[in-house]
């Protein structure tokens, strides 16, 4: 009977975790119109609306998610952050991983 009980609780993670990916894919394309993202970044996140904008897709969701949290809270403040700043309080950590992760499989 255990080895039946550790079968169903490893096919309820898998089927969690796949879930969880196409929620994250559908929340991360919304969050990106919603927050105004693309009106910079291009509606593709690949070509942004000024050539010194960076394009975001495909970057690494890290990098991307440690740059968000740092121009929210005023860490990095070099560069076209002054307008980003704006734009990151519209943001919360959670959303900011989700818009990383999903910009990340662009």
């Amino acid at each position: 009977m255990s080895k039946m009980r550790s079968v169903v609780v490893a096919l309820t993670v898998v089927s969690s975790m796949m879930i969880s990916a196409s929620v994250v894919a559908a929340d991360g394309a919304a969050l990106y119109k919603s927050k105004t993202c693309w009106s910079c970044h291009g509606k593709d996140a690949k070509t942004p609306l000024m050539p010194f904008y960076p394009s975001l897709a495909g970057q690494n969701a890290d990098y991307m998610f440690n740059q968000m949290k740092d121009i929210k809270s005023g860490v990095r403040n070099n560069g076209q952050t002054a307008a980003m700043k704006g734009v990151m309080g519209l943001v919360n950590e959670e959303e900011m991983r989700v818009l990383a992760d999903w910009l990340a499989e662009q």
